[in-house]
C-alpha cells in the first residue's frame, strides 16, 4: 500500500483520552515522516498535544457548539474540503461518527457500538473493541493501536504516549521557598466528582504523609474546583507543607509543574496520563466503577502503581452488566467507602519508600 498523505485522528473526549489517543499519530509518523498528520478535540485538552512534533496541526471543537446540527454541517463540510485519507476515530460518539460518514475519507477506522445498534455505514473499517488487554499498556491504549492497525501492518510500535515540553518549560522551577525539599504533586480531586475519592479520606492520607515524610506536597484540582478543594484542606491537621500562591492555571501548566515533581498521588484521570507522559512515578487511586486494566498503563507495581477496591474485597462487585455499571457510576461512593486509608496507606507507604 503506498504512503498515506493525509490523516485525521478524532478524539472528542476528555485530557487522558486525547493524550493516548496520540500514540496513533506518534507511530503514524515514525513510518511515514512527511505524512500530513491533524488531530481534532475539545480545545481544552490542546495543552497535553501541544509541541507534538508528530501532530502537524491540532483542531479545536467545543463540545456544546458540535452538538448543534448547523455547526456540526459545517465541521462535516470543512472535513470534506480537506481530502483526508483515513480518519481515526477512537471515541466514536455521534458527532465523530457523522464526520466519519460524510466526511469523504478513502478510510474511516472507528469502534463498533457497544449498544448494539450496528455499524450503519459510519466507517469503511469497523472495530471491535478489545475484551480485555493483553499488554502492559493498558486496555485504552491498545485499543487506539488496533485501530492503527486497521490502516496496515505498523511494526515496532511505541505505546507510551509523551508530552513534549518546550526549553523553557523544562526550565521552570517552583520558587525558591519550595527547593529544598522533593514536592509531591497530590490531585486530591478527579475531573468527576464519581471519579473523586470522599473528602475525609483524602485528609486522612495527606496527614499520614506531612507526619511521616519530609516533603513538601503541590495539591492540583480544576479552577472551578477550589471550594471542594478547601473543604478537604479544612479536614486535614497540618497543611503547613502544602505549597501557597503556586497553582496550575490549565493543563499544560500542570504538566510543566508535574516535570519538576518527585512523584503523584492522584485519583485516576488525565493528571494520571500526564505524569506517565513525563516518565513520573505515579500512585493512582481507583474509583469502583472504573474498569482497572482498561487504565492502568504501564504499572509495574513500584514506579507505577495503583489501588482499587477490587484489589482489596475481590467480589465488592461482580458479574455486573454495561447498564448495572452505568448505575454504579451515578453514585459511587457507598463502595467507595469501603476502599479505607488502611487498605491504601501501606501501600502507598512502600510506593514512597522505592520513588521519593
Amino acid at each position: 500500500m503506498p504512503a498515506v498523505k493525509k490523516i485525521l485522528i478524532i478524539q472528542n473526549k476528555r485530557i487522558g483520552d486525547v493524550l493516548i489517543s496520540s500514540v496513533i499519530a506518534n507511530n503514524y509518523k515514525a513510518k511515514y515522516p512527511d505524512s500530513e498528520v491533524h488531530l481534532m478535540a475539545y480545545e481544552f485538552t490542546h495543552g497535553v498535544i501541544e509541541n507534538n512534533p508528530n501532530i502537524d496541526k491540532i483542531i479545536g471543537i467545543n463540545e456544546k457548539e458540535l452538538k448543534k446540527i448547523g455547526n456540526l454541517i459545517k465541521m462535516i463540510r470543512w472535513v470534506k474540503k480537506q481530502k483526508y485519507d483515513i480518519i481515526f476515530d477512537p471515541y466514536s460518539k455521534l458527532q465523530s461518527r457523522l464526520i466519519c460518514k460524510f466526511g469523504g475519507a478513502k478510510m474511516t477506522i472507528g469502534h463498533k457500538s457497544r449498544k448494539k445498534i450496528g455499524n450503519l455505514g459510519y466507517y469503511t473499517n469497523p472495530v471491535s473493541i478489545l475484551e480485555e488487554k493483553t499488554k502492559p499498556c493498558g486496555k485504552a491504549i491498545e485499543d487506539r493501536i488496533h485501530l492503527l492497525q486497521q490502516a496496515e501492518l505498523f511494526e515496532n510500535i511505541n505505546y507510551e504516549p509523551k508530552i513534549f515540553l518546550t526549553e523553557k518549560e523544562q526550565a521552570f522551577q517552583f520558587p525558591e521557598p519550595f527547593r529544598d525539599k522533593k514536592i509531591i504533586m497530590w490531585g486530591i480531586l478527579g475531573s468527576t466528582p464519581q471519579k473523586s475519592m470522599p473528602y475525609e479520606y483524602v485528609a486522612q492520607m495527606i496527614d499520614h504523609v506531612t507526619a511521616n515524610y519530609d516533603v513538601y506536597l503541590q495539591l492540583n484540582y480544576a479552577p472551578n474546583q477550589q471550594e471542594e478543594a478547601n473543604k478537604i484542606l479544612a479536614l486535614c491537621k497540618d497543611t503547613s507543607s502544602v505549597i501557597q500562591g503556586v497553582y496550575a492555571k490549565s493543563i499544560r501548566e500542570f504538566a510543566v509543574q508535574m516535570n519538576q515533581c518527585a512523584v503523584l498521588i492522584s485519583n485516576e484521570g488525565g493528571t494520571v496520563h500526564i505524569a506517565k507522559a513525563l516518565n513520573k512515578p505515579t500512585f493512582t487511586i481507583f474509583s469502583p466503577y472504573i474498569n482497572k486494566d482498561d487504565w492502568s498503563s504501564f504499572e509495574d507495581g513500584v514506579f507505577h502503581k495503583s489501588v482499587h477496591l477490587l484489589d482489596f474485597v475481590p467480589h465488592a462487585i461482580t458479574n455486573l452488566s454495561y447498564e448495572q455499571n452505568k448505575e454504579i457510576e451515578k453514585n459511587p461512593r457507598p463502595l467507595y467507602l469501603q476502599l479505607t486509608p488502611e487498605m491504601m496507606l501501606p501501600e502507598l507507604d512502600i510506593f514512597l519508600k522505592n520513588n521519593l
